[in-house]
């Protein structure tokens, strides 16, 4: 993998551990020669990410959408800042540019952009591994809701079992560079569209 795009908040969250985890993603990618994509911001998880990458020699390219310029304020020191006119160019922008998906704790956004990435997966519009970094069981509530989904017969069990989980940086990269893709998406490729 090249490239990891990492979804994550842009506040700290009430947890020193949130910044310090996203910190750490962004200096193990850095160790392991993975760029970073993101989202561009300068604030947040958004700049611990970017600074772990930064602070150890490693390159981050940052996707902002010009009206979040102000609000989300760029960051000043990335290896390229690509604008974008909106939310939606921003995900396809990063999505064309990486390899696989973390996904870091946030908010609304965070998971808007994760289960957008997830649902291009099922559907088989791309074949890139798509990750939870659970830090501190953030996620748990979600995961539960996941599988209360296919315990009702909202999601299958293989669709279930593409998103790769793991509370550790290190395992969850080696899982992602193992990540094998179901051979068909849900309905339809991206030929059909």
């Amino acid at each position: 993998m090249k490239r990891i795009s990492v979804f994550c908040g842009s506040s700290f969250g009430t947890e020193k551990i949130y910044e310090q985890e996203a910190y750490n993603l962004g200096k193990t990618l850095a160790e392991q020669n993975i760029e970073l994509v993101y989202g561009g911001a300068n604030v947040g998880l958004m700049g611990a990410v970017a600074n772990g990458v930064l602070d150890n020699n490693g390159k981050a390219i940052g996707v902002l959408p010009t009206f979040l310029q102000k609000v989300e304020i760029g960051h000043d020191n990335l290896t390229e800042l690509i604008l974008v006119e909106t939310m939606h160019q921003r995900k396809t922008k990063m999505d064309e540019l990486s390899d696989g998906i973390i996904t870091l704790p946030g908010g609304f956004g965070t998971l808007e952009e994760f289960f957008e990435m997830l649902t291009w997966a099922q559907l088989g519009l791309h074949k890139k591994p798509v990750a939870i970094l659970n830090t501190n069981g953030f996620y748990d509530e979600l995961l539960s809701l996941i599988q209360k989904m296919v315990d009702n017969g909202f999601l299958k069990q293989a669709n279930q079992e593409m998103l790769i989980l793991s509370d550790d940086i290190d395992d969850l990269i080696d899982k992602m560079k193992n990540y094998k893709a179901p051979a068909f998406g849900k309905w339809i490729n991206k030929n059909e569209i």
